[in-house]
């Protein structure tokens, strides 16, 4: 009986033996796919493919950007002029002069108390007519 356990734990001994002896390891290297992250460029064509076929969202109308409308001539216009007048109205606010804009959407109405050295700036929304107020503290104009 003693020499069947012993027979049993060489054979066990031998074949671990020989696992271990086959038994190879090389470095695990990380090779990206993506080319924008160092990977073959000549998948880009392929990941793209890829990503188009799962694609579900389709663009509104026949081409890309068919639901974009450009702004016209006159919305660049006026979108320029409202910001020049206030560019100006701010710059006026250094030399001492308060004013008012009013704009299509804004209310812009600056206050200035040269005595407390405060300056208020409140601006109107005209559709909701909520009122959001700016004030700065230390005020003095030049």
């Amino acid at each position: 009986m003693r020499w069947q356990w012993s027979a049993r734990f060489a054979a066990l001994g031998l074949a671990c033996s020989g696992l271990l002896a086959s038994v190879q390891a090389s470095e695990l290297v990380y090779t990206p796919i993506n080319p924008s992250f160092g990977g073959n460029p000549l998948n880009g064509g392929w990941l793209l493919g890829n990503a188009q076929a799962q694609n579900d969202h389709s663009a509104p109308g026949s081409g890309l950007g068919a639901g974009y409308t450009g702004t016209t001539a006159l919305e660049r216009f006026t979108s320029q002029l409202e910001s020049r007048l206030l560019s100006q109205l701010m710059t006026n606010i250094e030399s001492g002069q308060t004013g008012t804009l009013t704009t299509s959407a804004f209310i812009i109405e600056i206050q200035d108390n040269a005595n407390s050295g405060i300056l208020s700036i409140l601006v109107t929304d005209r559709v909701t007519g909520e009122v959001s107020e700016i004030v700065l503290s230390g005020w003095t104009p030049n």
